[in-house]
């Protein structure tokens, strides 16, 4: 099923982020979790992250939830908030 993840940063964590990227990344990539979408959330005028948006492929939610908690950023205590929800593809076809 496709499943989207909304994580929303705390508040005045960008270093944070930073910090915890790179094993972010390879974390991701490890994981096999086959990706429609995966990056960041940026400000308004496009100049600093502050959450992220992944959109994959997983079994189940329960196995979306799993790979959500386990994400270097959430151990690492960067997000407020994670909306995680089933999703459909409309575009592109």
């Amino acid at each position: 099923m496709l499943v989207s993840l909304l994580c929303f940063d705390k508040p005045g964590h960008v270093d944070l982020r930073m910090k915890l990227r790179p094993t972010h990344l390879d974390w991701i990539e490890s994981t096999g979790v086959k990706m429609a979408f995966a990056g960041p959330m940026l400000t308004d005028d496009g100049a600093s992250p502050h959450g992220s948006i992944i959109i994959g492929e997983f079994a189940t939610l329960a196995d979306a939830k799993t790979f959500s908690e386990n994400d270097p950023y959430a151990k690492g205590g960067l997000f407020e908030k994670v909306l995680i929800q089933p999703t459909k593809q409309v575009f592109p076809k």
